[in-house]
């Protein structure tokens, strides 16, 4: 399990893994197991671990007060998932994460986290290149929050990530767009 790690670490950093670097990483992460809809995160808590996905589905939402979901962010294997405001400031999360899917993770602590950056070559660039890709998906997801029709943000989740589909319903999929699961089955419809 450690090795697809340390794979995705490779494939994200240009600096190799030492051996040495490869004991601190396996030393530093502790797997995990979700049960499906178990909470890997509650809202008001704090998000402690920042978490590899080997295996599973994940979604982290809000609930209104009106007890509707909207759906921010999903997670299949090979993401990482974690509320990243809360993981960094130590402040209670305004978000629920939890698993779709029955889901393994590797997580670690952001202590630990912080330990491997300063030492580990690879796991700061892996970092800087997260980074950089999710500023660019969180400035894709604005725009496309505020300048798309529903049918352009549902083809350009077909186009984009059409694994969220095969695995996540229907309601969920139209949370994710904020849109209506109504107006979700008349899109399908007409794409078809």
């Amino acid at each position: 399990m450690y090795d697809i790690l340390l794979k995705y670490i490779s494939e994200h950093a240009t600096s190799p893994i030492t051996e040495e670097g490869a004991s601190l990483i396996r030393a530093a992460f502790v797997y995990k197991k979700l049960r499906r809809k178990q909470y890997l995160l509650q809202e008001g808590d704090v998000s402690k671990y920042l978490s590899f996905i080997l295996k599973g589905a994940i979604r982290q939402y809000t609930v209104n007060e009106k007890g509707m979901e909207h759906i921010v962010r999903f997670g299949i294997e090979g993401w990482w998932t974690s509320d990243r405001e809360s993981f960094e400031m130590g402040t209670p999360s305004r978000y629920n994460i939890d698993a779709w899917e029955e889901t393994e993770l590797l997580q670690i602590s952001r202590e630990k986290y912080v330990e491997l950056f300063n030492t580990v070559p690879a796991i700061q660039e892996m970092t800087q290149e997260l980074d950089r890709r999710g500023a660019i998906a969180a400035q894709k997801r604005i725009h496309s929050a505020i300048s798309l029709t529903a049918e352009e943000r549902y083809l350009n989740l077909v186009q984009t990530h059409p694994m969220f589909l095969q695995r996540f319903p229907q309601n969920m999929i139209a949370s994710y767009l904020g849109i209506s699961p109504e107006t979700l089955s008349r899109i399908r419809k007409q794409s078809k």
